[in-house]
């Protein structure tokens, strides 16, 4: 008897209402919510104010008479107000949230097919809700896909290996939780900041970690900086686990903390706020001045506003006195935030990070830190390194750090040092005077006892590369990011560039080195004045960039007249092979080719937004696309790209490079590349169909015969109407990367409509053998005519 009451005690416990979960037996519906056990979250459908027209399904504090949204499902895909919804869970340990018509506005996606009933979501007090199997394994959770809201225990992380970052994204506004214009990341370069984008322009950044746990005047919150050698995350926690806080990223680009009190959000900070912290809006080599109650923008000590105005800084600020390189020297600027664009050198003491600097006379500043709190794998020191100008100071009385920067040493200036700044700075000019000195008498001893001979050799291995490319700071940053091969080492790898090593005919060969790495080695045609600029143009681009679909440079060799560069080497070579090959295209199913154009979507979207600066390509197509073992894309050939500084939106140019048929509009007939330039070879090289099979909605008729039993047809309708999107002829119709990203990677279906292209351009593949590219220049217009194979 016992046992049967326990048994029946056990049954009626397992069948029993429980409010903070979903199953697969219970489906969530309009007018149900989900609520977290001590009742501090709820999730449910719901509309906003002074608005019936859509809903959507989102998680809002319970507890709190204020509705206050922190996190949304189908923000831009909401439910017509003539529809209802329900939120399921599949057997395939799926949620999926869908209207009465079947249509699917939003779903996780798990790449795990769990199956049965034992999968559940719960929506915990931290406001997560996670998605787990019946062993407790958690599949996905909704922190891993934030909206515009940071809640306590949240990772802000950003993998500087893969050059990727979690976003947050503003809504659109007060009453639209569409997605917005600003979002925030950590820096994917570094992982050592935080940055705030406006569409594609940097708005604000935090200015580095030091390592320091950062809290607000009252002491409710902390950080944690955590680095596991592959990325860096940053959480903040609340002092008082009833505390309600969290950081939102507002619709008005503005990043705030906020916390609950007396019935009320109080916003214990909000930046950037109003004045110059604004990214780079005082200028090169000016800061805003946060140390006073009125933010201001001044110069550098040792410079002056551009313009001659100090209530203009649009221009920044120039130096009083030119650098000399020999007798210049470092003064130290404390309380700085640091300037942006820095070259991180690791593993160096502090006197290490000094001479590094000092040697090198393009070096204009360098700061130090002890990271022993964060990094985890890279050494406890930090060694920062300018290089040109100085971009988005400020100075900071709370958390800011010395900056050390290189200024000219005369007499006079150091007498106005010495009058401003104390015997301390001229005690410190007296050591650097006397360092200096010894570094030199130690190098010319070295110099005049060294052997002539080797010297001589290695001038004759060395000087024409920098006589070549010393045009700006990127051979210091070169010198920084990967080293020169030697031709002798070149030529026994490739077998003296043997015909049996030739890759296609764009001037690349095969090579093996002796540690038995396999390498691609491109060959600059000698006597070629274009080759070199496009050479010199490659290697300061793609030794800066660092993302898993871009293909890495490993080093570069310039001996007299041989000029050359050498790459990871890519087995499955380029994508058109594949793709105008009879043979070879029944290798790309419709899986692999989804992972390509996604693959080369997030490339374009890094050189377009998350590198430190904004890069165009201006090449892109299926031969400048290389696939590696895997058939990941690499993007190629960054001897046509430009880089595009500050706040510039587009260029123009009198000589227009690139490929028939995959260039835009605007750029073939008036010389005008920006962002969406690359976006509309990026839709040519999606799309390359017929506009009349989408419009009268064939989309299954064009599919390749070679994918027609692995594709899937919502997949390739999306791929179609984003192509079509991205070949618009107007420049400002096309979607940025960051949408075509956002959409590839998502279950929901573009809203805009193409409008019909004026200009399609048909390109001929008709069945050679071979490709070739072959350039033709009339009146400063270079097109490269594309021939099938």
């Amino acid at each position: 008897m016992t046992l049967l009451l326990l048994f029946i005690l056990l049954v009626s416990i397992c069948f029993c209402k429980s409010d903070d979960r979903l199953t697969h037996a219970k489906p969530l519906l309009p007018g149900d919510k989900l609520v977290s056990n001590n009742g501090v979250f709820a999730l449910g459908f719901f509309s906003l104010e002074n608005s019936t027209a859509d809903s959507y399904v989102g998680i809002w504090y319970h507890d709190i008479p204020e509705r206050t949204y922190v996190w949304v499902a189908n923000r831009d895909n909401p439910i017509s107000s003539s529809l209802s919804g329900k939120l399921v869970l599949t057997n395939s340990s799926d949620l999926v949230l869908s209207d009465s018509k079947g249509r699917i506005l939003w779903m996780t996606a798990n790449n795990v097919t769990i199956g049965g009933d034992g999968a559940v979501a719960l929506l915990l007090d931290t406001g997560n809700f996670i998605l787990q199997s019946r062993n407790f394994t958690q599949i996905c959770q909704s922190f891993d896909h934030p909206t515009d809201t940071m809640l306590p225990g949240f990772k802000l992380w950003a993998n500087y290996k893969a050059h990727t970052a979690v976003r947050i994204v503003a809504w659109k506004g007060p009453q639209d939780p569409s997605t917005g214009k600003f979002f925030l990341s950590g820096d994917p370069s570094t992982g050592l900041q935080i940055l705030i984008w406006r569409e594609t322009s940097l708005y604000w950044r935090t200015g580095l970690w030091h390592g320091a746990s950062a809290s607000d005047n009252n002491g409710y919150t902390w950080s944690q900086i955590v680095d596991d050698g592959e990325e860096i995350y940053l959480t903040y926690n609340t002092n008082n686990n009833s505390d309600r806080s969290h950081l939102k990223l507002d619709y008005t680009g503005d990043m705030m903390l906020r916390i609950w009190i007396n019935l009320s959000w109080v916003v214990l900070f909000k930046l950037p706020g109003k004045g110059c912290r604004h990214y780079g809006s005082c200028g090169p080599f000016g800061y805003c001045d946060s140390t006073v109650s009125t933010l201001k923008c001044k110069c550098l000590d040792g410079f002056e506003p551009a313009d001659g105005s100090s209530d203009n800084f649009s221009t920044g600020c120039v130096r009083k006195e030119a650098l000399r390189c020999s007798g210049d020297l470092f003064f130290t600027f404390p309380r700085m935030k640091l300037p942006d664009k820095f070259v991180y050198v690791r593993n160096k003491s502090f006197e290490e990070c000094t001479a590094e600097c000092d040697r090198n006379c393009s070096c204009i500043a360098y700061a130090y830190a002890n990271l022993s709190s964060i990094l985890a794998t890279s050494g406890p020191s930090r060694c920062l390194i300018w290089i040109g100008e100085l971009v988005d100071l400020e100075k900071d009385s709370v958390i800011g750090e010395n900056m050390y920067l290189r200024l000219a040493g005369s007499p006079g200036y150091v007498s106005a040092v010495k009058n401003k700044s104390g015997v301390g700075v001229v005690l410190k000019i007296v050591i650097s005077v006397i360092s200096f000195l010894l570094i030199v008498s130690c190098i010319y001893l070295v110099v005049i006892c060294k052997p002539r001979g080797r010297t001589r050799n290695k001038e004759t291995l060395r000087r024409p590369e920098l006589g070549h490319l010393r045009t700006s700071q990127e051979v210091w940053d070169q010198m920084l990011e990967f080293r020169s091969i030697r031709l002798e080492d070149i030529s026994a790898a490739t077998n003296n560039f043997h015909d049996s090593n030739i890759l296609g005919k764009g001037g690349f060969g095969k090579g093996t080195l002796e540690q038995g790495k396999e390498v691609a080695v491109k060959r600059l045609s000698q006597g070629s004045e274009q080759g070199i600029e496009h050479f010199r143009n490659e290697v300061v681009l793609i030794a800066k960039l660092q993302h898993k679909n871009l293909v890495r440079l490993l080093g570069c060799c310039i001996h007299e007249d041989e000029k050359l560069l050498i790459y990871e080497y890519l087995p499955n070579k380029s994508l058109d092979k594949f793709l105008f090959d009879t043979e070879r295209k029944s290798m790309l199913d419709w899986p692999r080719r989804f992972s390509i154009i996604k693959g080369v979507a997030r490339g374009l979207l890094y050189l377009h937004q998350d590198s430190r600066t904004t890069i165009i390509h201006r090449d892109l197509k299926p031969s400048n696309i290389l696939l590696d073992a895997e058939m990941n894309p690499k993007i190629s050939d960054f001897g046509m790209a430009r880089i595009f500084g500050g706040n510039d939106q587009q260029e123009s140019t009198k000589r227009v490079v690139g490929t028939y048929g995959y260039m835009s509009p605007e750029y073939a007939m008036e010389g005008i590349f920006s962002v969406k330039s690359d976006i509309y070879s990026f839709g040519i090289l999606v799309l390359e169909i017929a506009w009349n099979l989408w419009a009268e909605g064939k989309a299954r008729d064009f599919v390749d015969a070679s994918v027609t039993e692995s594709y899937s047809l919502d997949e390739v309708s999306k791929c179609i109407h984003i192509g079509l999107l991205c070949v618009q002829d107007s420049s400002s119709a096309r979607p940025l990367m960051s949408s075509v990203v956002s959409i590839l990677d998502s279950e929901a279906m573009p809203r805009a409509l193409p409008k019909q292209p004026m200009y399609f351009a048909q390109i001929n593949r008709e069945t050679e053998e071979a490709r070739e590219d072959v350039e033709h220049s009339v009146n400063g217009l270079s097109l490269t005519a594309v021939k099938g194979r």
